[in-house]
């Protein structure tokens, strides 16, 4: 029987060399790991643990992964923000015995260890066991779901490649990020991640400097780097949005700033995997994929996505029934709208606004928004209405702050309603200098 896959055969599919992972603060050398260990001989002890991995440094988080991949029984990727007491209940249904540190331990476990660079001799040679990885699910109320993968589900996406420099604005213990860590892992070049509290555009002057060649995030990271004109730092050849829904203005915004680039957005997530990718230039994807045949297979029923993918989490921890129907296929809870030949986003079943009993789905209202002369991006919102139970309102970052005025915002109401039904159309706008992003990096739509 043959062993399964780990990371380090992801790192041994290309010389190692000088690759590495480096933060503001830390560099590793992915070559070390073959004898280094962030926890030296003690490793052993967390054989066949189920461990927590809660660690703030990226650089140090990426570091534990890799030693703990084929080494414990399951990883709980505890991603930054994380609330204590969903840490606790997190560790608490997949039993923890174990946790990872960067300070102090979270909580009291049978084994608790810090995560050390520079590494230290790493021990005895152990053999590499099926780890389970456990990743929160986003956008749930209440202690979130958890999706159990394996590398197998993680990394089945992954493909032979040309040599290529990675940095991502993502955090690798989030799905999105930890599909470029993979990618560059099982790659022949190296990744580059933030650290804690790194301003962006001081994280997009590293990367100029290093030369990197693909970028990722969601469009909410690249409105933010457009918008503090920090984009200009790098010339990637290679830039991805996930995440989020992108739209023709982000999209658009892109292609100007990075004229030399392969745009692409792509569509994933914790519990379905990766679907696809779309690199036409265009938002939506092409209808006809949905009569497409293998590996990955969609369908549409009630206007939400259905994805049946080798890719997939296994199972789901604290959700209620079964992860996939009868036929294999996972229900995303992101609705779609065919508009002809395409197929567009319309945003996530459980955030619509409902006004006076009309259903209004605040990313398509910001795409309009979006889309008009002089608006850099928009976030939409519920605001409480004692009528109507809730009315659409907006925040908008306009290309020229100074032109902000109570006619301009006049304009824009007008605009969006000769664009939209009367019920999306937003009551009120309000202009800010930046939009708020969740740790996920995702526009925060909920306070």
């Amino acid at each position: 029987m043959s062993e399964p896959l780990t990371l380090g055969d992801l790192i041994a599919r290309h010389h190692a060399g000088a690759r590495e992972i480096s933060s503001r603060d830390y560099s590793l050398r992915l070559a070390d790991f073959a004898d280094l260990s962030p926890f030296g001989p003690e490793r052993a002890r967390f054989a066949g643990r189920s461990v927590v991995l809660a660690v703030g440094d990226m650089a140090k988080a990426a570091a534990a992964l890799i030693d703990l991949d084929g080494l414990a029984a399951r990883i709980f990727l505890a991603p930054p923000g994380f609330a204590p007491e969903h840490l606790a209940h997190a560790a608490q249904a997949l039993e923890a015995d174990a946790v990872v540190y960067e300070d102090a331990a979270p909580f009291a476990a049978e084994v608790a260890l810090p995560v050390r660079v520079p590494m230290r001799p790493r021990g005895q040679y152990i053999a590499p066991r099926m780890t389970e990885w456990a990743l929160p699910t986003s956008g749930t109320s209440g202690p979130p779901k958890l999706a159990i993968h394996t590398l197998q589900t993680l990394a089945g996406a992954l493909g032979p490649t040309p040599h290529q420099e990675w940095a991502t604005f993502y955090d690798i213990r989030r799905y999105g990020g930890l599909q470029i860590f993979l990618r560059a892992l099982a790659g022949s070049g190296s990744l580059r991640v933030s650290s804690p509290d790194e301003p962006m555009e001081a994280f997009l002057t590293r990367l100029g400097a290093l030369s990197v060649t693909h970028v990722t995030g969601t469009p909410t990271h690249w409105r933010k780097a457009l918008i503090a004109g920090a984009a200009k730092l790098i010339a990637p050849q290679y830039v991805r949005l996930s995440g989020e829904i992108a739209d023709d203005a982000a999209l658009s915004g892109l292609a100007a700033a990075f004229p030399n680039a392969r745009i692409e957005h792509a569509y994933a997530s914790t519990e379905a995997g990766v679907v696809f990718g779309v690199a036409d230039g265009r938002a939506g994807f092409p209808a006809e994929w949905l009569d497409r045949r293998g590996d990955v297979e969609m369908r549409l029923a009630d206007g939400a996505l259905h994805v049946r993918s080798p890719r997939r989490a296994l199972r789901l921890i604290g959700a209620q029934g079964p992860l996939v129907d009868g036929d294999g296929f996972l229900d995303t809870g992101d609705m779609v709208e065919i508009r002809g030949d395409r197929c567009y986003f319309q945003g996530r079943r459980g955030g619509i606004i409902n006004v006076g009993g009309a259903k209004v789905h605040p990313e398509e209202v910001e795409a309009v928004l979006n889309a008009l002369p002089g608006v850099r991006a928009a976030r939409v919102f519920a605001k409480a209405s004692p009528i109507m139970g809730a009315l659409v309102a907006a925040e908008i970052v306009l290309d020229e702050p100074a032109l902000a005025s109570r006619e301009r915002e006049r304009e824009i109401v007008s605009a969006a309603r000769a664009r939209l039904p009367s019920h999306m159309a937003p009551t009120r706008v309000s202009f800010v200098s930046e939009l708020p992003m969740t740790s996920a990096g995702k526009l925060k739509r909920h306070e």
